[in-house]
């Protein structure tokens, strides 16, 4: 890796390409310039392409939020779980079972709980983005978390 540079990345850009579920879509970040940015998979310009694949270090591609991410997510949040009969559903709709419906439905009527499921979720996406600008040597100030 060449010299440290000292660029500004906008953590709710960080964020939103972290969060992002989309297949469709990847981000990137600069390196040099701090920006964030997405395309789609399908992009059809050459040039841009080969810029990305020659300058591994300068753009560094943003893993989104997965699949993996989000059983995660969800195994986590339901361990949490107090109430006895939501943890049931959860469990349920977690493995796949039919009708108990989708998680976005089931916590509608528990919005107390969509507001642990949204805390539990931006703890452990900020764990991921600590994590990951450690391992690409990208260093962060403290007041940006």
């Amino acid at each position: 890796m060449g010299v440290l540079r000292d660029v500004e990345i906008t953590w709710d850009d960080l964020l939103d390409a972290f969060e992002n579920s989309d297949a469709e879509l990847v981000f990137f970040l600069d390196r040099e310039s701090g920006e964030v940015f997405s395309v789609t998979v399908d992009y059809e310009d050459e040039e841009f392409w080969e810029e990305i694949d020659d300058d591994v270090d300068r753009y560094l591609r943003v893993p989104g939020f997965g699949f993996d991410e989000e059983r995660l997510l969800l195994h986590e949040f339901i361990k949490g779980t107090t109430n006895q009969n939501l943890k049931s559903l959860l469990q349920k709709s977690f493995m796949g079972r039919l009708p108990y419906g989708k998680l976005e439905e089931i916590l509608t009527f528990y919005p107390e709980e969509e507001e642990r499921l949204e805390a539990i979720k931006e703890e452990m996406t900020t764990s991921r983005i600590r994590r990951w600008l450690e391992e690409n040597d990208i260093y962060f100030s403290d007041d940006a978390f």
